[in-house]
């Protein structure tokens, strides 16, 4: 939730290069003048196959690297996510960048490991001024469709092929193929949903990792998918009333089977013999700025406070945290427009009623409320409640991680690790969303039950 990492949900006006300037020229000074650059991990001189280098690949070093993508993010736009979107099983499945894999192989020395930055981060630019070259070199026209069909179904051939190169048909290379496909109508007229729907439908589940195509599937899929277009241009829904993500929020809520979902929180107080939370906004956010890091490690503090003397969760709350972490004079109002997140993906309305919706569902977190869920399902939906809702006109999903802590630490539970709860994207109309956030709340718990040997103490803030 702190950004948006996953480079399989980059959309063509993303990453378009018209749209985005890039000069390679001072790629490598800006950076080394990040944040992260300052503040490369050292590798352990440990064998790869030993569980502590597993630990630190997926720890420390992955910290580093997702605060690294947050700030090419933040110098160069959405597209620089790509950086690390490697060959086969790398940071991420099947993309096209062979200048990065993953913490633990490319992480070595900080000198080695920045010319790796750098270089990964030309190839994925490289890569998406590649494409770019080849959409302008076949300006179709959805409104011929009849004359144009067979150069749509040439081109979509020749992308195809194309990704099944640069990727090697690694693991799940195909998802990367969808998505150029996806791009490709996208930059032709066709809706980015409407693309989506029509790619899927060609490729029916056809192509599979670590296997390349044959060529007749490969055929059969860029001529299904010229043969679905249509001369309106596949569905562009300019026409469409403005969506209101809260609202399908809460209606995802209310059909949320909630109470059938098992309290991994009902053995009671559990304290880990490291405290997670403070360690990922040391590791993550620290890299990031040490401003940043302060003003988390600020409200973490304040927060277990709180949590130690039985607070109630509100807005007023919320917001004495929220002063700490954005480093405010007095505490954030709640915003009072509608909000956008995930690059504009998805709008939050607001109206008369809302801060007093919200300050209802806040209310749910507490355990001794008319209908009370299990632990692990109420610090799952405070969670969403806050990215959806989304309060504060900035630092809304540092807010959510907040008081999901919270809801723990009023129970008496802390974590020993926290990443799955800092690194992914939940979406406001996904039914399955709450119940794989509970799933990851449940996986840290067991783990950090299992690593304290249900030893009860206090957690320094």
């Amino acid at each position: 939730m702190i950004v948006d990492l996953a480079p399989s949900f980059l959309s063509w006006d993303d990453v378009d290069p018209a749209r985005h300037a890039f000069d390679d020229t001072t790629v490598e000074e800006s950076v080394r003048s990040l944040g992260p650059a300052r503040c490369v991990p050292v590798r352990p001189d440990i064998p790869f196959g030993d569980r502590a280098m597993s630990e630190w690949s997926h720890g420390e070093a992955g910290s580093w690297a997702d605060a690294m993508s947050y700030a090419l993010v933040q110098r160069y736009g959405r597209w620089a996510v790509g950086w690390r979107w490697a060959h086969d099983e790398g940071d991420f499945d099947g993309g096209p960048v062979g200048s990065w894999c993953c913490p633990r192989d490319s992480i070595t020395t900080p000198e080695e490991t920045l010319t790796r930055v750098v270089a990964a981060l030309r190839e994925w630019r490289g890569w998406l001024e590649y494409l770019a070259g080849w959409f302008e070199a076949y300006p179709l026209d959805p409104d011929d469709l009849e004359d144009q069909r067979p150069l749509w179904e040439c081109t979509a051939r020749n992308l195809i092929l194309q990704v099944v190169d640069r990727t090697g048909c690694g693991s799940g290379w195909h998802g990367h193929c969808r998505q150029v496909l996806t791009w490709f109508l996208s930059r032709w007229g066709v809706a980015p949903e409407a693309a989506r729907d029509l790619v899927d439908a060609a490729v029916d589940g056809r192509f599979h990792s670590w296997a390349g195509p044959d060529t007749a599937v490969v055929d059969d899929v860029a001529e299904r998918l010229a043969l679905s277009l249509r001369p309106d241009g596949g569905g562009t829904r300019s026409d469409a009333p403005v969506p209101d993500h809260l609202r399908r929020w809460l209606a995802v809520r209310g059909s949320v089977p909630w109470h059938e979902i098992p309290d991994s929180g009902a053995d009671g107080p559990v304290v880990p013999v490291r405290d997670g939370a403070a360690e990922d906004i040391r590791a993550f956010d620290g890299a990031i700025a040490p401003a940043r890091a302060e003003g988390m490690l600020a409200a973490l503090k304040l927060l277990r406070a709180d949590a130690a003397r039985g607070a109630r969760l509100d807005r007023t709350l919320l917001s004495s945290w929220q002063q700490r972490v954005l480093g405010t004079p007095e505490p954030p109002p709640f915003r009072r427009s509608p909000a956008f997140a995930k690059a504009g993906r998805e709008r939050y309305g607001i109206g008369p009623e809302t801060p007093a919706l919200f300050d209802a569902c806040l209310a749910e977190s507490a355990v001794d409320t008319g209908h009370p869920l299990g632990l692990t399902a109420r610090a799952a939906r405070t969670y969403l409640d806050i990215c959806f809702f989304h309060p504060f006109d900035d630092g809304n999903a540092r807010a959510a991680f907040l008081a999901l802590v919270f809801v723990l630490a009023r129970e008496g539970i802390a974590l020993d690790s926290v990443g799955l709860l800092r690194r992914v994207t939940f979406e406001a109309d996904a039914p399955k969303d709450p119940l794989t956030l509970v799933r990851y709340i449940d996986v840290h718990l067991v783990e950090t039950r299992r690593g304290s040997d249900g030893r009860v103490c206090s957690v320094a803030g």
